[in-house]
């Protein structure tokens, strides 16, 4: 969940390594540091509690020279955010960053220093530096072998990136169950780093440690070793992502960009895959056995959850093909029933989900085919999986999904459409029809991003509220769970979702003149049933905000805000009817004065469980 950034090379690190990580910042942070290896003095630190502002005005007091060395976001796990717990982590001559837990820290703390180790901070972190120091003492053959060695003894999840004085020009890493890659630049100078977006700035060529592997780095070269110590090579990859992309450009916050950028997004992801004339769908070659496949079980954790729900509607009505959605972070805990003639399809944005990893493995494990639907090219997920779809999103900097959430739904009605089609269950008119429809959406949500204005006056009028509920019917239910988890994860209202016929369940006692409802209620199946919901809820005085579908004249008459969503199929409805939701969730955030593109707690990878 926290950020990484390694540099050697023949610049000085500190402002390589300050401007990687303030490419990382929308990871979710709480503090930050740098080491960096000066020939003459050895390693130097600066680390701070808090923002990247802090530590570029401490690197301005007390400046760091080198051209090797390591830097760290840290979002806190084992020890409360402060100074003494931020990385890097130092010990002797070693120096160390890390994100993942180490699940046997308390027995290799008692061990430590039951054998004279003082520790300095309460993380987990800091026992690998004592336990790589204690190796090189030992006469390891070089740092690469005293990381190795130091591992060995370690439970848990790591990416990992070791400095040592005596090792000036390199860095060692190495990853289990944490993503890292190796950034190959130019010109001597190489670079380590937990995401893509932390290197572009230098280079455009990544190669992925897999798990269990360790790397040595220098200026010009690089070395793969697998977890036995064995020299191996490891696939190179071109990111086609230019750092332009993962700047504002001129908007207030990274979210209100990636919310624009979606009609660019769908229209991507649509490009080269849809096959009007053969009436088909193309995903990059992917074929999946759907002949074969007996049921899907889908996986994914927050919004990609809520993109499952979506995709189960498409693939069940279409293809006529059973469809479980689990939540990734449950399915292993169970013991579920899954295996050979199941299809698992996972789904994550930056493919790095440790939950949701763990879930494909435990998928493919039990003999299910799987495929991943995610927007990182060569990330874990992809490289595990069976097939995988890109989404094409491009980087998404902003915590709160948005552009990768109608991505990975525009993904899924291609899925669908294609499945449908293998399995003899929609002729060449019907598919022609659909994708004609698909191909509508970019304009239609163009037409969407106009209402820019109203939502920012609906926003306006009810931002003092304290809670909110959300409804809907169908796929409307699937477009409000993902409504109210925008509106609580930026604005920090809390906010709730049901299927709006389950209100009278329950939920109902809820509605005052105090609780607004948002009420998913554009045409297609259930409409008049959410008619009927919308009547109960302005009888007991509730305020209601209503997404309906243009040319709706019946829903002004009982919403006290009505949103005009364009006419789309039924199945589309909800890369369509998300924007209005983001967009109020937006305005509402931003009215109240939160951080918008990194809210509180939370991080856009949760690379731990």
């Amino acid at each position: 969940m926290c950020g990484i950034i390694g540099y050697v090379g023949r610049e000085e690190a500190a402002p390589i390594l300050l401007a990687a990580l303030a490419s990382l910042e929308y990871r979710g942070y709480d503090s930050a540091g740098l080491a960096v290896i000066d020939p003459r003095k050895g390693t130097q630190i600066v680390r701070c509690e808090g923002r990247l502002l802090r530590l570029r005005e401490r690197l301005e007091r007390e400046p760091l020279t080198g051209a090797v060395g390591i830097g760290h976001t840290r979002w806190a796990t084992h020890g409360r955010p402060s100074e003494a717990n931020a990385h890097p982590h130092r010990n002797g001559k070693v120096s160390v960053v890390h994100n993942g837990i180490i699940e046997n820290h308390l027995a290799l703390r008692r061990e430590l220093e039951a054998a004279g180790c003082r520790f300095e901070s309460d993380t987990d972190t800091e026992i690998f530096t004592h336990l790589i120091a204690a190796e090189v003492v030992r006469g390891a053959a070089d740092l690469r072998v005293a990381v190795g060695q130091a591992l060995s003894r370690v439970t848990g999840t790591w990416g990992i990136c070791v400095l040592h004085d005596d090792f000036p020009g390199e860095i060692v890493a190495a990853s289990h169950h944490a993503p890292l890659l190796v950034g190959v630049g130019e010109g001597g100078k190489m670079l380590v780093a937990s995401d893509a977006v932390a290197v572009l700035e230098h280079t455009r060529k990544v190669v992925h440690l897999e798990d269990g592997d360790l790397v040595r780095i220098t200026a010009t070269t690089y070395e793969f070793f697998d977890a036995r110590g064995e020299p191996v090579e490891r696939k190179s990859w071109n990111i086609d992502w230019s750092p332009m992309t993962a700047e504002k450009q001129g908007f207030k916050h990274f979210m209100l960009k990636e919310i624009h950028e979606q009609p660019r997004v769908i229209s991507d992801a649509l490009t080269g895959r849809i096959l009007r004339e053969e009436a088909d769908i193309n995903l990059d070659g992917v074929e999946i056995d759907w002949a074969s496949t007996s049921r899907v079980v889908m996986l994914g954790c927050g919004t990609s959850w809520h993109a499952a729900l979506c995709g189960k509607h498409v693939i069940e009505r279409l293809a006529r093909l059973p469809v479980e959605v689990d939540y990734a972070s449950e399915f292993r805990y169970r013991d579920p029933i899954v295996g050979p003639g199941d299809l698992a399809i996972v789904i994550s944005q930056s493919g790095e989900t440790a939950d949701t990893l763990a879930a494909l493995r435990e998928a493919k494990a039990r003999g299910a085919s799987t495929l991943a639907i995610c927007n990182v090219v060569g990330s874990t997920i992809a490289r595990v999986a069976d097939n995988v779809v890109l989404t094409h999103a491009g980087p998404e900097v902003s915590v709160a999904s948005t552009k990768a959430f109608t991505s990975q739904l525009t993904v899924l009605m291609m899925l669908g459409i294609q499945a449908a089609k293998r399995r003899g269950k929609l002729g060449d008119t019907e598919v022609r029809e659909l994708l004609k429809g698909l191909s509508a959406l970019p304009e239609a949500l163009l037409t969407m991003l106009g209402q820019l204005s109203a939502l920012r006056t609906i926003a306006r009028r009810y931002a003092h509220a304290q809670d909110f509920l959300f409804l809907g019917r169908g796929v409307g239910f699937a477009i409000a769970l993902e409504g109210a988890l925008k509106l609580k994860e930026i604005s920090y209202i809390h906010a709730e979702a049901y299927p709006s016929g389950e209100m009278k369940h329950g939920p109902i006692a809820l509605v005052d003149e105090k609780v607004p409802v948002v009420i998913v209620a554009l045409r297609g199946s259930g409409y008049d049933k959410v008619v009927s919901n919308l009547q109960e809820v302005r009888a007991r005085g509730g305020k209601i905000i209503a997404l309906a579908t243009v040319g709706d004249t019946e829903i002004a008459d009982v919403a006290d805000d009505v949103v005009l969503v364009p006419d789309v199929p039924e199945l589309f409805q909800p890369i369509v009817a998300s924007v209005p939701l983001q967009l109020f969730a937006y305005h509402t955030a931003d009215l109240k004065g939160t951080d918008v593109d990194q809210p509180r707690n939370l991080a856009k990878s949760v690379t731990v469980e």
